[in-house]
């Protein structure tokens, strides 16, 4: 039988679009006002891997990859992206979003996104959230699965969340060795 234990916490990131670099300036602002300073801002990314969002956001669409300082526990995730969504809809005009939020969250082992749509691959969280497996970390890189979305496989997306991968164990690294120095005082 195995001994139920706390899971680490786990680095929130979040995926931003939209065809208006200043509110993806005011979404950072307003998630790191909420979850803590960004520690990671992507460079402008073009998003056009998709033409999905072209008749509600239009066409030049521009993406940028957070992450996020503040550890946050994975159980949360669910909340963020209610928060999130209710973020979208504050941006939005006359029922049209200017943007979207995708957040979701990095632990050593896989990149879980949260989606209000469920499929085979998303178990149910809670609230009607429900969790994307979209990457694993096996054999010192990122895996891509048969579901994983074409952008998030890409090799610049790869390299973005292999670097916020790196500067989350060594947040794990620096808790730890703070956690046994107070032990042993």
């Amino acid at each position: 039988m195995s001994a139920p234990q706390r899971p680490p916490r786990v680095k929130l990131a979040a995926s931003i679009f939209s065809g208006d670099l200043g509110v993806i300036g005011a979404v950072v602002e307003a998630m790191s006002a909420k979850y803590g300073q960004a520690d990671y801002i992507s460079a402008p990314l073009l998003f056009s891997y998709t033409d999905y969002y072209e008749k509600e956001f239009g066409g030049s669409l521009i993406r940028r990859f957070v992450a996020f300082e503040r550890l946050i526990e994975p159980e949360a995730l669910p909340d963020v992206k209610l928060w999130t969504n209710a973020l979208e809809s504050g941006f939005a005009v006359q029922e049209k979003r200017r943007v979207n939020i995708d957040p979701g969250y990095l632990s050593a082992a896989h990149l879980i996104l949260a989606t209000g749509k469920g499929y085979s691959h998303r178990p149910y969280l809670r609230d009607g959230i429900y969790a994307d497996l979209t990457l694993i970390y096996r054999k010192g890189a990122f895996q891509v699965l048969p579901w994983t979305y074409p952008d998030y496989a890409a090799g610049e997306m790869i390299g973005i969340l292999t670097r916020i991968r790196e500067k989350y164990l060594l947040q794990l690294r620096g808790e730890a060795a703070e956690n046994k120095e107070q032990e042993s005082e």
